[in-house]
């Protein structure tokens, strides 16, 4: 089954191409939710009309995207928690937290962009990889420290 895009799909492509797709994942999900249309003469041709507009969009998302690379360069968060003697910590650090201190610093990210292989589950410093946009990764350099008792 061939779609058109009509919004960037990170794993088939960006808005505006022209995707084949098993017919069911085309049929049950691109189409329902109007991630997709069908690859006919019309859409093709509206496709063409539309083409200078979906270029300036997505010009504009990769700059967007690359200004808030810039701007997670040189950030280094700092979560504090409670750790054992040998530096393992009594629980972990999910894409959540890091999210949240990231919140408090002034850069909205959702914690869907922060790529965690796993929980981060001992004392030191991590780099974790940011999606910002398609195609573009930041990396943040995420401290974890022992929490000191009162």
């Amino acid at each position: 089954m061939k779609l058109i895009l009509t919004e960037t799909i990170s794993t088939l492509g960006r808005e505006g191409d022209v995707v084949a797709v098993k017919a069911g994942y085309g049929r049950n999900y691109l189409l329902p939710k109007k991630k997709g249309v069908l690859a006919n003469e019309k859409n093709l041709a509206e496709l063409e009309q539309n083409r200078a507009a979906i270029a300036a969009r997505l010009a504009k998302e990769k700059e967007i995207a690359d200004q808030l690379a810039a701007r997670l360069a040189g950030v280094t968060v700092t979560a504090s928690r409670a750790a054992g003697e040998d530096g393992r910590l009594f629980g972990s650090v999910t894409n959540s937290e890091i999210a949240a201190l990231l919140a408090e610093q002034g850069v909205a990210i959702d914690r869907k962009q922060i790529v965690l292989a796993e929980p981060i589950k001992a004392i030191g410093e991590y780099t974790v990889q940011v999606k910002v946009g398609l195609q573009t990764t930041a990396d943040l350099l995420v401290s974890v420290v022992a929490a000191t008792e009162n």
